[in-house]
């Protein structure tokens, strides 16, 4: 099976992608690990990816879409997977040729984001002081809100309240996914 994970920071989708990966026996994928190890690199696209990450602007789509594809083209992943964070745009979406089953929406407002964030345990990552964090909210609004239209349209976009107990969300993605 092959699953997206979408949701504004801090909604829950690197919990529940985790989760799903334990329960279906499927690899769990995120885009902003990837592009943070990328960023990592002493390499020219190393520098770009940091610099535009720590930016809190997306990385164009073209660039997004080849980092992606790459990645799930390794063996690991032919069986299927969890992706967390992409795609972020609609030509993301419409450009991405792998054949999705199904994309989870952890619905999450904007104030119960802030909050998750404000109080996560553990380092704060350079990408997410609260000016990015702001500003990755609003892209997800302006950018990502209209991804979530393009796959209802194609009848594979589940809702799920990510405001609930993490055990409940969870719950909820299962059901959704059992035919």
């Amino acid at each position: 099976m092959k699953i997206i994970l979408i949701g504004i920071q801090g909604a829950g989708k690197s919990t529940q992608g985790n989760l799903l990966r334990d329960k279906l026996n499927i690899p769990y994928l995120s885009s902003g690990h990837i592009l943070r190890n990328i960023a990592k690199e002493k390499t020219k696209e190393g520098r770009y990816i940091k610099e535009t990450i720590n930016a809190g602007v997306l990385v164009p789509d073209d660039k997004m879409t080849s980092i992606i594809e790459a990645y799930l083209s390794r063996k690991e992943y032919e069986e299927g997977y969890v992706l967390d964070g992409y795609p972020r745009t609609v030509e993301q979406a419409k450009t991405f040729r792998e054949k999705i089953d199904k994309v989870i929406y952890l619905k999450v407002s904007d104030k119960e984001a802030l909050w998750r964030l404000s109080y996560r345990n553990g380092e704060v990552r350079e990408d997410e002081t609260l000016l990015v964090i702001r500003k990755r909210i609003d892209l997800f609004h302006e950018f990502t809100e209209p991804v979530l239209e393009f796959y209802r349209r194609r009848g594979i976009l589940i809702e799920i309240d990510g405001e609930k107990s993490v055990e409940d969300v969870r719950k909820e993605i299962l059901q959704s996914l059992t035919p």
